[in-house]
């Protein structure tokens, strides 16, 4: 292993860990598509079964005996032992992490990768039958809950507007549990987010859109009628405005989740659970 002890927080061997923000990390050092980070072993050990090639890696001392163990035998396995045996570990004292400028590390344990070319809608929509659309979604917990349920439950993918988080930024990714690295996904350029454009791609791919809404027409989503259809996109809303109204308009079957006790919504994260459930039935 190729470990690097490090005693200075401005050292720039750690830029990408502490002094550059997520967004910057997409377009580091020029490369294309980008960089991101991951944290904690579990997470770091799903990029690199799932062939995210790693950069480098920061690791709290105390931590680099059991917990970094693992990372290692998983870097061997995925991408041979001369990369195990090269692959910078930059390794300090936990007073040194705590007092790192930027972002509060967790569990001392950090991966940079290079990111993949991402899936278009199109790859994405392609020999898929149930797929997962956020909407505006920009709460990373909710994303990477999310997406951990749709991998869980079974659906094929998951679509997401321009606004929508990044599923790799480090808390998606984490609150995913790594599914982020096992279902596939695709992000929509400004373009095919505005007004009813997903929509449209949707129809044009062969799927009827449901959209999670509370309206006059809505229908519960345990619908054997709905859940006939070949192909089903589930569209799903922000927390305080829910889908946008031309969204709900223009999908085929708008449902909702029946309630008890005067609530009349839930998370979007358990909302998302729910109704993956009871389409992949």
């Amino acid at each position: 292993m190729n470990l690097i002890k490090i005693d200075d927080i401005n050292a720039p061997e750690l830029d990408i860990f502490a002094r550059v923000t997520e967004p910057q990390l997409r377009g580091y050092y020029e490369s294309e598509p980008g960089l991101f980070l991951a944290e904690t072993g579990s997470v770091i050990i799903s990029a690199l079964d799932a062939g995210y090639e790693p950069l480098s890696m920061l690791v709290e001392t105390g931590r680099l005996e059991i917990e970094a163990m693992p990372v290692f035998d998983a870097i061997e396995r995925n991408c041979g032992k001369e990369k195990r045996d090269s692959l910078p570990v930059y390794i300090a004292e936990q007073k040194v992490m705590v007092n790192m400028t930027g972002y509060h590390l967790v569990r001392g344990l950090w991966m940079a990768f290079r990111r993949k070319p991402e899936l278009s809608i199109e790859e994405l929509c392609r020999g898929s039958r149930r797929i997962a659309v956020l909407m505006d979604i920009v709460n990373p917990a909710n994303v990477g809950a999310i997406i951990r349920s749709a991998a869980a439950l079974g659906m094929d993918g998951v679509l997401l507007s321009h606004v929508s988080v990044d599923p790799l930024t480090r808390r998606a990714a984490r609150v995913s549990m790594g599914t982020v690295f096992q279902i596939p996904w695709a992000k929509a350029s400004r373009e095919e987010s505005e007004g009813t454009s997903l929509i449209d791609a949707l129809h044009s791919y062969g799927f009827k859109t449901v959209a999670m809404a509370l309206t006059e027409d809505s229908t519960s989503v345990d619908s054997d009628e709905i859940r006939a259809n070949d192909k089903l996109a589930v569209m799903l809303g922000t927390e305080g405005f829910g889908l946008p109204k031309e969204v709900i308009a223009a999908s085929d079957y708008r449902v909702m989740i029946p309630m008890h006790h005067g609530v009349d919504s839930l998370n979007v994260a358990a909302a998302s659970a729910i109704s993956f459930w009871e389409l992949m039935k």
